[in-house]
C-alpha cells in the first residue's frame, strides 16, 4: 500500500502513513496533539489544521469558513492524505494555557516532562486469577461474500451477518461515521476488513472498519491513577500479556497533597481545568513512553482501564467534585458508562473506548473495588482484610458473605512523597534496609540493584524498625542517638542513610525527624482504621484469616518490620500476603475480561461504606497508634525493643 511523508508544523515531526489515511489519525502516530472533543467524527470543529502544501481529499462539513477555505484551513478528522504533506497545527486546536499564569505555566511544563519511569509489578495472589472471555475490546477479520443478484442485502446487514457468524456479541451497534465509508471501503479492498468492537455495557459498538487484515494489531492500556502516583501499563489484548510498566508522580500534586486540597482547589476559576489537565497530561506521557518503547502505534490503541479513588475519576473526566466533600457526601458518579477516550482528553485511537472501574462511596473508589477483584477476597470463606496503603489508604474486611470499607487519610510518605529522601518503587529506590547496633553503619538494598538515589515505601519501614532496634530513635520517633550519622538541622535531628561521597551524588540519603512525624502518622493512620473496622464488625485480630497488603511498594516488604513500627496488626506472620498493586491489576483484569468488568459492577455495589469518623473510639485509637509501635504494647506481644 502507497504511503507518503506527514510533516507537522511548529513541532517539525514526521510520520509515515498510508494513503488515505487522515490528518488527525497521523498526528496521532507521530504524537503530535489536536483537539478531537468528538472522537473523529467531524462534529466538533476543533481540529483545525492549515495545509501547507500537499494533496487532500476532505468532507464538507459546514465548519470551515469560507475564508478558512481560502487559507486552506481544514478539519484533520475528515481529510485523508494523498500525497506528502506539510501541515500546520494552529495555536486554538492545540494544548490551551492561555488561562495559567507563567509561574503556573512553567510548572506544568516542568511536571509534564518529570521522568517517567518503569517500576516493577509483584506476581503473586493478584495476579493468578485469569477470566477465561475476551475483555471489552476485540478485532475481528472478515471475509465477506461478495454481493450477487441472489444475495442483496445490504452493506450494512452483511457485514453484521459476518460478525454473527464469527462470534455472539449480542446487540451490534455502529454510528453513522462508520456507517459513511462502509460502501466505497469494502468494495475498494475486496470485502476484506478488520472491525474493531468496543463493549459498551449490554451492546457492542463498531468502533472502526479497516481494509485487510489488521486483528494483530489490537492493544490496551490499564492505569492506576493514584493521589501520589500514576502507574500504567500497556497490554496486548490479543496474547493477553503485558508490554511494559511506566510510573510518575500525578502532577496534580501541586495543587494540593491530599484530595480533599485538590476539591478545594477545582472549585477556583479555571481550577478543574488545572487538575483535569494534570492527570491527562501525565497519562498521555506514560502512554507516549510505553508506545515508543515497545513500537506500537497509537492508532492500535483502543481500550482504556482507569482506577483510582472517587475524586481522581472525577478529576480525569473533569467533573465537579465539590459534593464529595460536603454532607451528605454524594459523589456526581460511581458507575460510569464505555465512553470516548478522546472525551476526557486520552490520546489513543480516536474511537477508543475509556472504562472506569466502578466506585463504591465518595471515599471509596474503583482502586477499592480493583483490589478486591484482583485479590480474591469475595471469594474467601472466611473474614479476610485487604489494606491498600497509599495517600488515600482504603481497607475492605468481609468475604464471599459481606465486604465493608473504610477510608484512612494516610499522606503520601509511604509512597516517597512529602519525606526528604522519598522516591516512588523504582530503579535505585532503597528497598531493604539493615542498621548495625554498634556504628550505625548501613546496609541496603535497591530496586535493580542500580545507584541509590533515594528511599521507597518498603524502604522505610525497614529503615523505621532498624533505628528502633539500634536505639537510633524512641518510641515516639525522635532521634536520641549520637555519632557520624547524625546532624542537627532545620527540621531537628536527622541521620544519614548514604554519604554523597559513597554514591558520587550531589546530596546525602537522609531521614530526619519531620520525616520520622510524617511516617508515623501515616502508618497510624492505616492501622487505627484497620483496628476500628474489625471491632466496629464485633470481630477480633485472631478471627482474621488472611490479611492482603497493597501497595506500590515494589518488589520488597518486610511484614515483621511493618509490625514492628505497628503499621500493621501483630498477627501470625503466614497470615499476611504482599499483593502489590491490587488496583493496577484489576484494571488489568477488567481490561482483558468482560467477565471481570461484570463481576467489578457486582462487588462496588456489595461493598458498604463505613465512616470512620462516626465512631469515637478512632480518634483514641488514632493518639495511641502515634508511637512505635503503639502506646498499648499487649496489642504487639512479639514485638521487643
Amino acid at each position: 500500500m502507497q504511503k507518503y511523508k506527514v510533516t507537522f508544523f511548529p513541532d517539525n515531526l514526521t510520520v509515515e502513513v498510508e494513503k488515505d489515511k487522515t490528518i488527525l489519525t497521523a498526528a496521532i502516530s507521530a504524537g503530535v496533539y489536536i483537539n478531537s472533543g468528538c472522537a473523529g467524527e467531524g462534529i466538533c470543529g476543533r481540529c483545525k489544521v492549515i495545509l501547507k502544501s500537499g494533496q487532500v481529499n476532505t468532507r464538507s462539513c459546514g465548519m470551515i469558513s469560507a475564508q478558512e477555505k481560502k487559507d486552506n484551513v481544514y478539519l484533520a478528522c475528515l481529510t485523508t492524505i494523498h500525497s506528502d504533506l506539510e501541515v500546520l497545527i494552529p495555536e486554538n486546536s492545540r494544548l490551551n494555557f492561555d488561562k495559567l499564569t507563567p509561574e503556573e505555566l512553567e510548572e506544568r511544563l516542568a511536571g509534564l516532562y518529570s521522568k517517567v519511569e518503569d517500576v516493577q509489578i509483584i506476581r503473586g495472589t493478584s495476579e493468578d486469577q485469569a477470566f477465561d472471555d475476551s475483555g471489552f475490546i476485540r478485532k475481528i477479520y472478515l471475509e465477506l461474500p461478495a454481493p450477487t443478484i441472489n444475495d442483496s442485502i445490504s452493506d450494512l446487514e452483511r457485514l453484521y451477518r459476518g460478525l454473527r457468524g464469527a462470534g455472539d456479541f449480542g446487540v451490534i451497534e455502529t454510528g453513522l461515521f462508520n456507517i459513511r465509508q462502509l460502501g466505497e471501503l469494502l468494495r475498494d479492498y475486496d470485502w476484506k476488513v478488520t472491525v474493531t468492537l468496543g463493549k459498551r455495557d449490554d451492546s457492542v459498538e463498531i468502533l472502526l472498519i479497516e481494509p485487510q487484515d489488521t486483528a494483530n494489531k489490537n492493544f490496551g492500556l490499564c492505569f492506576d491513577i493514584g493521589t501520589t502516583t500514576i502507574t500504567g501499563q500497556l497490554i496486548d489484548l490479543n496474547a493477553k500479556k503485558i508490554l511494559g510498566t511506566k510510573a510518575t508522580y500525578n502532577q496534580q500534586a501541586v495543587f494540593g497533597s491530599d484530595v480533599i486540597t485538590r476539591i478545594l482547589y477545582s472549585a477556583k476559576a479555571d481550577g478543574l481545568e488545572k487538575l483535569h489537565l494534570a492527570v491527562t497530561d501525565t497519562i498521555n506521557q506514560i502512554t507516549k513512553e510505553l508506545i515508543t518503547e515497545q513500537k506500537v502505534d497509537l492508532n492500535d490503541v483502543y481500550g482504556i482501564v482507569c482506577s483510582g479513588n472517587t475524586t481522581m475519576i472525577h478529576l480525569l473526566l473533569s467533573m465537579d467534585p465539590s459534593h464529595i466533600r460536603k454532607h451528605p457526601y454524594v459523589p456526581t458518579a460511581n458507575f460510569l458508562p464505555a465512553l470516548r477516550a478522546s472525551e476526557a482528553g486520552i490520546q489513543v485511537n480516536p474511537r477508543g473506548l475509556l472504562n472506569c472501574v466502578p466506585g463504591v462511596s465518595s471515599y471509596v473508589g474503583g482502586d477499592t473495588t480493583a483490589g478486591v477483584l484482583s485479590s480474591r477476597l469475595y471469594q474467601e470463606k472466611d473474614p479476610c482484610i485487604l489494606i491498600d496503603i497509599g495517600t488515600n489508604g482504603e481497607i475492605v474486611l468481609g468475604s464471599k458473605d459481606f465486604l465493608v470499607a473504610c477510608a484512612a487519610s494516610a499522606g503520601p510518605a509511604f509512597e516517597g512523597s512529602g519525606v526528604s529522601s522519598g522516591m516512588r518503587a523504582s530503579s535505585g529506590a532503597i528497598q531493604k534496609v539493615s542498621i548495625n547496633k554498634d556504628d550505625f553503619s548501613v546496609d541496603y538494598t535497591t530496586i535493580q540493584n542500580k545507584p541509590a538515589r533515594g528511599i521507597c515505601g518498603s524502604g522505610y519501614i525497614d529503615l523505621l524498625s532498624a533505628m528502633l532496634a539500634a536505639g537510633i530513635i524512641d518510641k515516639s520517633g525522635r532521634i536520641k542517638a549520637e555519632g557520624k550519622r547524625i546532624r542537627q538541622t532545620d527540621n531537628g535531628k536527622e541521620f544519614v542513610v548514604c554519604f554523597k561521597e559513597d554514591l558520587q551524588s550531589s546530596a546525602d540519603i537522609v531521614i530526619n525527624e519531620a520525616d520520622i512525624d510524617n511516617l508515623k502518622r501515616s502508618k497510624a493512620a492505616i492501622y487505627s482504621a484497620v483496628s476500628i473496622l474489625t471491632r466496629h464488625l464485633d470481630l477480633g485480630f485472631f478471627e482474621i484469616s488472611k490479611i492482603f497488603i497493597a501497595g506500590g511498594f515494589g518488589t520488597y516488604l518486610d511484614i515483621d518490620n511493618a509490625v514492628n513500627i505497628g503499621l500493621l496488626p501483630d498477627l501470625p506472620r503466614s497470615k499476611f500476603i504482599f499483593i502489590g498493586n491490587s488496583s493496577l491489576a484489576g484494571s488489568r483484569q477488567i481490561l482483558l475480561s468482560a467477565q471481570a468488568k461484570a463481576m467489578a459492577d457486582q462487588l462496588a455495589a456489595k461493598i458498604t461504606y463505613f465512616e470512620l469518623s462516626v465512631d469515637p473510639a478512632y480518634m483514641e485509637e488514632y493518639g495511641q497508634a502515634l508511637f512505635f509501635p503503639h502506646t498499648d504494647l499487649t496489642k504487639f506481644p512479639t514485638v521487643r525493643f
